[in-house]
């Protein structure tokens, strides 16, 4: 979803984003659906899907979602806290990070994300706790 970009100062595949190989299937204010390969970049030396991978992708998830809810040229959303489970392993293929919201306040919003596998298992959860940030003047 090439249009993300015209909404963020930077190119996305120029980000975290664009190295682990993220893309987005669904954006929207109410949900975020995005992929990410499962192979040399995300995998830990155990040859599984690295934990930290899994939480990129579910912040990934949380902060665009958020960002879609707000007005960009006034507030941006910041990573403030997220905590994952990690359900079931995985070591190749493509999971799916499903970002819905708990919560959408004036100064923060709280995601749960759901990271599936091709067939739809959980491989992990998280919830997310985005701080909403007003723009300084100069930064506008």
């Amino acid at each position: 979803m090439k249009v993300l970009n015209l909404l963020f100062e930077n190119d996305l595949d120029e980000t975290l984003i664009g190295a682990l190989g993220i893309t987005f299937k669904e954006a929207g204010p109410d949900k975020v659906v995005c992929e990410m390969p499962v192979g040399p970049k995300t995998i830990q030396p155990m040859g599984l899907l690295h934990g930290g991978a899994s939480v990129a992708l579910a912040e990934t998830a949380a902060s665009i979602a958020a960002a879609l809810n707000l007005n960009l040229e006034t507030h941006y959303p910041v990573g403030l806290e997220i905590n994952a489970n990690h359900i079931r392993s995985k070591k190749d293929g493509v999971v799916t990070a499903t970002a819905v919201p708990f919560h959408r306040g004036r100064t923060s919003m709280v995601w749960e994300i759901q990271i599936t596998d091709e067939e739809g298992k959980l491989i992990s959860v998280s919830r997310c706790t985005i701080a909403v940030v007003k723009k300084n003047k100069d930064e506008r």
